[in-house]
């Protein structure tokens, strides 16, 4: 391609990126109001008071809304590195920078071999569908280093793992992007995610009191409104179900009979997500290039969708990673990417727009709820089935590490 052709290619994405991006940070600064409950007050009020306490050396204990990895504090610590603004102006700013960040690496890689612009496409088109609450939650910075690792991951496994490490110690679920290596690649980024994840957690446990305090911090959740367990506490209570919605641990959750219950479904169903990936793991006999970033495509929606908990920002990591696999043109996920883009679409106008409606239990509350969690559990099943498909049960030669393969296991010629 010529300079003038890569230039156009790339003019397309960066100018959507640029109008999309204006628009969201126009509602996260106020100047216009976006509908529903007001999503920046979890930046300028709870993040703000945690980096009060954090910049003094400890973690906010007494706080029950603190629930995250010791990293985390990192997250909330870092408009410090713009002391000339608020903040909660910095915080934003920090944000939109990262989701620039997380363009650019989805442009570059689209630009390799064998590659596609899709992924950048899916990248500016999936962010603005979940509103201004993306700006608004540092999830989008995780997301950036979950994206990068898998994106370097391909080359450099070792940065891979150490990515991960560093991800998982700052909310956990990046540890997920190491579910679909293999061989080599695997112990190497194994290693380096343990060696990673192992300092940094010694770091914090002697430096910062109460580092791990979040592990036990939780044991009284209930079922948080928007998951898929509550769905039937939306219906039982046209049925006369004496339970409470209140705000418990930083979010709305039912509380009440049988919410055990269905708590330890929803933990019985994470585990049988678990049992399926191992199954999978130990069954895969063909490891295309796209296979590592559609596992943790996967083993994500899996884990998202049998948890006690769907916050909307949580849509935002598996944007990024849907947008890692469409980068591979081999990927077979795009019907599982266009579902959860349908799928934020939908998420957007339970909240914040429609939130009033989903803690009601009203009809219009209840029905964007089935729609938003049916489409992420048909996206997961699709995924599933796909990811089954392309590395086990596909007729074909089987691929497995060789020392004429890379690191990643993938072959020379590709």
């Amino acid at each position: 391609m010529n300079r003038t052709g890569a230039g156009r290619s790339l003019a397309w994405p960066l100018g959507a990126w640029g109008v999309t991006r204006l628009v969201l940070l126009l509602f996260v600064f106020r100047v216009f109001v976006f509908p529903g409950a007001d999503v920046t007050t979890d930046v300028s009020v709870i993040y703000h008071g945690w980096y009060d306490v954090l910049r003094h050396g400890t973690f906010p204990l007494h706080d029950v809304t603190w629930q995250y990895p010791p990293a985390a504090a990192l997250a909330i610590l870092s408009p410090a590195t713009l002391p000339f603004l608020g903040y909660a102006t910095a915080f934003f700013v920090l944000a939109c920078l990262a989701d620039l960040a997380v363009l650019s690496l989805l442009l570059y890689a689209g630009r390799r071999p064998g590659a596609s612009p899709r992924g950048a496409w899916v990248w500016v088109a999936g962010v603005p569908l979940l509103g201004p609450t993306v700006y608004a939650r540092y999830d989008l910075m995780v997301t950036t280093v979950a994206v990068a690792g898998l994106l370097a991951g391909a080359r450099h496994p070792r940065v891979l793992g150490a990515l991960a490490g560093f991800g998982a110690m700052v909310k956990v679920w990046p540890v997920l992007m190491l579910a679909g290596l293999w061989g080599a690649a695997r112990r190497r980024a194994w290693a380096a995610a343990t060696v990673t994840a192992g300092a940094l957690a010694a770091l914090f446990a002697v430096a910062m009191p109460g580092a791990f305090a979040f592990l036990t911090a939780q044991r009284g959740r209930g079922t948080e409104v928007e998951s898929l367990g509550a769905l039937v506490f939306h219906v039982a209570r046209h049925f006369g179900w004496r339970g409470q919605v209140l705000l418990n641990y930083g979010s709305v959750e039912f509380l009440g009979p049988y919410v055990g219950v269905v708590s330890t479904a929803a933990l019985a169903l994470t585990g049988a997500a678990f049992g399926w990936l191992l199954l999978w793991r130990l069954t895969a006999r063909r490891f295309p290039p796209p296979a590592p970033a559609d596992a943790a495509f996967t083993a994500v929606l899996m884990f998202t969708v049998t948890s006690r908990v769907i916050s909307p920002q949580y849509l935002v990591w598996l944007i990024g990673l849907a947008a890692v696999c469409l980068c591979h043109r081999e990927s077979r996920m795009r019907l599982p990417a266009l579902m959860l883009l349908a799928a934020a679409f939908v998420t957007v106008l339970e909240f914040p727009i429609g939130f009033a409606h989903v803690v009601a239990s009203d009809l219009y509350g209840t029905s964007l709820l089935l729609l938003r969690n049916g489409l992420l559990l048909t996206a997961t099943l699709l995924a599933a089935r796909t990811l089954w498909h392309s590395t086990v049960s596909e007729p074909g030669t089987t691929q497995v590490p060789s020392q004429t393969t890379r690191s990643n296991g993938t072959r020379v010629s590709s």
